[in-house]
């Protein structure tokens, strides 16, 4: 039955693997630029010991916007719903997950979601620390126990390379300071960003975080609880709506998990009570997207009926 499961996979990558012609890598952050368009991976985590791959599934890539779905998570653990959503809100966008229009539109000009980035932003200004290095050892605490891999922290190239570029991300935090939605320094806030996304793993490591969030917080062992269900139930709930950035109405009607995406192209998937899914191809579509990984998450879903619609 594991070899079945693994010549599965394999076999679906082979079927999607062409559609990496289709996109580009995120070159707008350079440290991003060398990634190979043509690589595609994928693990599957259930919750027993072996986790099944294909395709390079042991490189590293950073989580970029995967990022945003723990950080909401730890927000939460800190500080409870209310105060986190006085800060952001809980309605899609379809707009660009960098957009500023609807700060500028909406009143309060607090953003829509945590999973844009003016919303990611306003997120990790909650996390509890006193200096970035604290925050970052809190966040990368829990991405170690909800992954099981105590060596995961993150690249501080890619880190650099978009804290150099982040100039529209800056503008976003400076309007929410303006109107009150953020407090404190802009480029320690910035710093901590770009170390958050460019926190480092696997397709192995985000099939187990995905997992965890699918059995509401329980960790690889079942064992011991990360986080408390009702926080899972708010973030797969974010990741259905929002976690797709404007793809996520189609991605819902065709795959029907709750999943995260980032433009290293990485996504987690989290289907309820059964698996966690990691996958890698960061060939990308204009919306910010894996290209192949939607396809191969389309295909997997649709084989062992996953859709949760």
């Amino acid at each position: 039955m594991l070899c079945q499961y693994k010549n599965e996979l394999k076999e679906m990558i082979e079927e999607v693997k062409g559609f990496t012609n289709q996109g580009k890598v995120a070159d707008y952050i350079p440290a991003l630029a060398d990634a190979n368009s043509s690589t595609l991976a994928v693990a599957i985590f259930n919750g027993n010991d072996t986790c099944f791959s294909a395709g390079q599934s042991n490189e590293r890539f950073t989580l970029q916007s995967i990022s945003k779905v723990l950080t909401l998570a730890l927000a939460l653990m800190d500080h409870g719903g209310e105060l986190v959503f006085s800060k952001v809100g809980m309605e899609p966008t379809g707009d660009p997950f960098n957009s500023i229009i609807k700060l500028e539109s909406h009143a309060p000009s607090k953003p829509l979601n945590p999973m844009i980035n003016a919303g990611a932003l306003a997120v990790s200004h909650l996390i509890k620390g006193a200096s970035t290095e604290e925050k970052l050892e809190r966040l990368l605490n829990f991405v170690r126990r909800l992954s099981g891999n105590d060596s995961i922290t993150y690249n501080s190239e890619v880190a650099k390379s978009e804290f150099e570029t982040a100039d529209l991300n800056r503008s976003l935090v400076y309007f929410m300071k303006q109107h009150g939605v953020i407090t404190g320094n802009v480029e320690d806030l910035l710093d901590f960003y770009t170390k958050q996304c460019a926190i480092e793993v696997d397709c192995h490591d985000l099939a187990k975080i995905g997992y965890a969030l699918a059995t509401d917080g329980a960790a690889m062992n079942q064992e011991e609880e990360i986080m408390n269900p009702y926080i899972a139930r708010i973030v797969k709930t974010f990741m259905v709506t929002c976690g797709m950035y404007n793809a996520s109405g189609e991605f819902a009607i065709k795959v029907g998990i709750p999943a995260k995406s980032g433009v290293s192209g990485g996504i987690v998937g989290a289907v309820p009570n059964g698996m966690g899914i990691g996958i890698y191809g960061p060939a990308l579509d204009e919306k910010g997207n894996s290209v192949a990984g939607m396809k191969l998450l389309e295909a997997i879903s649709a084989r062992y009926r996953l859709s949760i619609f």
